[in-house]
């Protein structure tokens, strides 16, 4: 049965996707005598973790009972005082972990304060599901940077635009409401600039059932300061600022009209012509951007594909053929030489979203 309380636990920590970042999503199931007694997980960012949410839900005494927890409790003070510690205090019997703490700094303490105070501890082996369920924290409490997602859509040929251009809609409204839920769980979204100059787009969250999520900050790549000053991102109201990367390229003038706007201006090294994206991912995750999902042209994904900076890729290819040789592609530059020199995706998934294919892999980061 500690499979079972423990997908229960899964199941409860996904209700704070999109909530929780930079910590991670969490769930905790308390159980007594055959039965579930308390459930609860962490809502939001600053807020009471799963384990408190679930002993203030407990419908009878936790005394004795095990608890059934998706993540290490934690032994340190932050947002909020030690789980372990109160799990100590509470009487609970016995604790099942999912996985322990991936931060090397407090990893192990909590369970081994629970065993000090004679509470039972056993670590489950949940395989893949509870690393994919945090993959962003896993990453950003180990590197402080962002896990980037680059999504794209294509025709079935490799399209994202027409020969002329046009590129509205190429999936169906149900893949696009997927998008919207991806937007939903990352900290930022980025574009490049010619993106906003082409389709001026919000980079807002409307979620399936009519309720605005967390609006990502909107990172905009743009070398030379040549966004509109009337662009969406800069003046629709959002409780998201706007993040304009460039270079010494921009004018004083348009770094100083963005700013006006209370967006900013992050000014950064040039690289190949370009903003230098190793430096950009290095100082969002130091501003505390766990996620990011990069959802640019073909200039765009080239430049972070080439960087190393992408980890997982999520492609939506409608059933559509367009044609043509100056039909755009999802990654532009200069391409490679080889085939042996290709980027490789592992790990690979693949799902029907009402006629579209979505396939999702994580870039292979050693060897080829």
């Amino acid at each position: 049965m500690d499979q079972v309380y423990m997908k229960k636990a899964i199941a409860l920590a996904k209700r704070g996707v999109g909530r929780t970042n930079p910590n991670p999503m969490v769930g905790a199931v308390i159980v007594k005598e055959g039965q579930i007694i308390a459930e609860g997980y962490h809502a939001y960012y600053g807020g009471p973790h799963a384990e408190v949410n679930a002993f203030k839900n407990a419908t009878a005494s936790v005394v004795g009972a095990t608890m059934y927890v998706t993540l290490e409790p934690c032994s340190h003070y932050g947002k909020t005082p030690p789980c372990a510690n109160l799990i100590v205090e509470k009487g609970i019997g016995k604790v099942v972990v999912g996985m322990m703490d991936p931060n090397p700094e407090v990893s192990g303490r909590g369970i081994a304060l629970l065993k000090e105070n004679n509470i039972e501890v056993v670590v489950l082996d949940m395989g893949d599901e509870l690393l994919k369920l945090n993959e962003i924290f896993l990453k950003y409490i180990k590197s402080k940077k962002p896990f980037c997602i680059l999504k794209t859509a294509m025709t079935i040929d490799g399209k994202i635009a027409t020969k002329t251009g046009e590129s509205k809609w190429i999936t169906n409204e149900a893949s696009r409401k997927q998008v919207h839920q991806l937007r939903h769980q990352v900290m930022g979204i980025m574009v490049g600039v010619g993106t906003v100059i082409a389709d001026d787009p919000s980079l807002t969250t409307r979620l399936e059932d009519g309720r605005d999520g967390i609006d990502p900050i909107r990172i905009i790549l743009d070398t030379r300061g040549r966004i509109p000053l009337d662009a969406k991102v800069l003046t629709q109201v959002s409780e998201a600022i706007t993040i304009v990367a460039t270079t010494d390229l921009m004018p004083e003038v348009t770094k100083k009209a963005i700013e006006a706007t209370g967006n900013q201006v992050m000014v950064l090294p040039i690289k190949e012509h370009q903003v230098d994206m190793i430096a950009l991912i290095e100082v969002l995750g130091e501003q505390g951007i766990d996620s990011i999902l990069i959802e640019g042209g073909a200039t765009l994904n080239y430049s972070a594909l080439q960087a190393g900076v992408v980890d997982k890729v999520i492609a939506y290819v409608a059933p559509k053929i367009f044609g043509g040789d100056l039909a755009k592609t999802p990654v532009g530059g200069i391409g490679i030489s080889k085939v042996k020199e290709a980027i490789l995706l592992e790990d690979l998934t693949t799902t029907i979203c009402e006629g579209d294919i979505v396939i999702e892999g994580y870039i292979k980061k050693e060897g080829l």
